[in-house]
């Protein structure tokens, strides 16, 4: 280790120290700190771990909460950043802050930003990295899913021999050919029929002739069994899949993955498939099956933001995180499945974090709601006006609907919701604004440590 980046290192885990002890914070501002006085840092830290990188648009901080579980069953060291800070400077303060054993294999099982894949591969040099689908996300930063996955083989191809574990059921993770030994990972319920998924659904060309893609299961927006009618460009073959999907409520999935029963105590097809890429980790690892699904049969789920169940007064708050056009509509899948009266709030924002254009709210399927259970709505955020509107064209003012601008005052409004679940989406920086709010007033953990 270099002079440099001892001196580094220090002085990152000092103000880590700091900020932890007496702000209640320091997920990525130690980070910076190090690296600003060495920018190679990371490669020293990394030193002697195996790394795991879960990218992604949608599900990777569920996914790398589940694998770090799973890992866990077999392996003492597992290094992870659960707090979701996925750019650089949040890695090295993971870190930072971790606990290096004398002895035995460690793990880094590390959440990445797509277009940090490059910068954090150079340093790391993975040896697995796991891909759990591209959907359109933050137009102003990403751009279409194709440049979005152009960041990401970036980094893959710096590292040959790395076994990818990706969505079989996307067709953009077979687009390319790649010498990297590839898992694939899927859905297959054994159900096939001739189907077509909606016509504004993105990545539906065929990468070799570039016809529309066809489908013999279709789980949902473009992932399911794939083919293409005029080249023969399919799905490749699957190492493990989710057999039966038995029951689904808004808490949980009660599925069978390799013939395997498990519930999952967390709703949504989305995370269905988080659970699976966790299950598939964990069999590259050689951890046995039944002990895999033991570990994600937990119901102690929670994650930061992330269906998260918060109790407020005597209600219980789900907070959901919601960024882009598809995993907002898997939300609102997923709630309307509650048979119960529920109170709904949505809080947009458009910071640089969320994404600055909002257009997306629009592709939501907010009209499918069912508005005779939901006895209040509220839009709030600071574009409380943009999801107003679209809340009142989907007939969200059929119900009792709210339009409040102030944060304190959304959350003194939903502790006077008139039922005892509530559901809040929310947009990354709101959903942090209003978790902030909460820890002040002693509902929650601030979290972010």
């Amino acid at each position: 280790m270099s002079l440099r980046s001892t001196a580094a290192i220090a002085v990152g885990k000092s103000s880590h120290w700091f900020l932890h002890h007496f702000l209640h914070g320091g997920t990525s501002l130690p980070g910076k700190v190090t690296l600003a006085l060495d920018p190679d840092v990371l490669e020293t830290l990394g030193t002697n771990y195996e790394t795991v990188l879960i990218t992604g648009t949608n599900g990777k901080t569920l996914t790398t909460a589940l694998t770090v579980k799973v890992l866990q069953t077999t392996y003492q060291n597992v290094l992870t950043n659960p707090s979701g800070s996925n750019m650089k400077q949040g890695i090295v303060t993971a870190f930072l802050t971790a606990t290096k054993a004398a002895s035995g294999k460690q793990l880094a099982i590390l959440e990445t930003d797509e277009a940090n894949v490059e910068l954090v591969t150079r340093y790391l040099h993975p040896k697995v990295f796991v891909l759990t689908n591209i959907f359109r996300d933050q137009m102003d930063r990403y751009g279409e899913i194709y440049t979005t996955y152009d960041k990401i083989l970036d980094g893959i191809r710096l590292e040959p021999d790395a076994t990818i574990i990706a969505n079989g059921d996307a067709p953009i993770f077979n687009s390319k050919n790649l010498p990297n030994p590839t898992i694939y990972y899927g859905v297959d319920l054994g159900n096939d029929r001739q189907l077509q998924a909606a016509p504004n659904t993105d990545g539906l060309l065929c990468p070799n002739c570039q016809h529309i893609l066809r489908y013999h299961q279709l789980t949902y927006s473009n992932l399911g069994k794939y083919y293409c009618p005029n080249c023969g460009f399919s799905r490749p073959k699957l190492q493990h899949t989710v057999n039966a999907i038995i029951e689904q409520t808004p808490t949980s999935s009660t599925i069978k993955i390799d013939g395997q029963d498990l519930t999952l105590h967390i709703g949504g097809t989305y995370n269905i498939y988080n659970a699976l890429a966790a299950y598939s980790v964990g069999r590259f690892f050689n951890i046995p099956a039944s002990k895999i699904t033991l570990a994600l049969d937990d119901q102690d789920q929670k994650v930061f933001g992330r269906q998260e169940v918060i109790e407020l007064e005597n209600k219980a708050l789900t907070l959901i995180l919601v960024k882009n056009p598809v995993g907002l509509d898997q939300v609102l899948q997923m709630i309307k499945t509650d048979k119960q009266p529920f109170s709904l709030a949505v809080l947009l924002n458009a910071n640089y974090a969320d994404g600055i254009d909002t257009s997306w709210i629009w592709d939501g399927r907010f009209e499918q709601l069912p508005f005779n259970r939901i006895p209040t709505i509220l839009a709030g955020g600071e574009r409380w006006r943009d999801i107003a509107f679209r809340l009142k064209v989907a007939g969200a003012d059929q119900t009792e609907f709210k339009q409040i601008e102030s944060l304190p005052a959304v959350l003194e409004s939903l502790k006077r919701a008139p039922t005892k679940h509530i559901y809040v989406l929310a947009t990354y920086t709101a959903m942090l604004q209003l978790r902030k709010l909460m820890a002040e007033q002693g509902y929650v953990q601030e979290g972010m440590d």
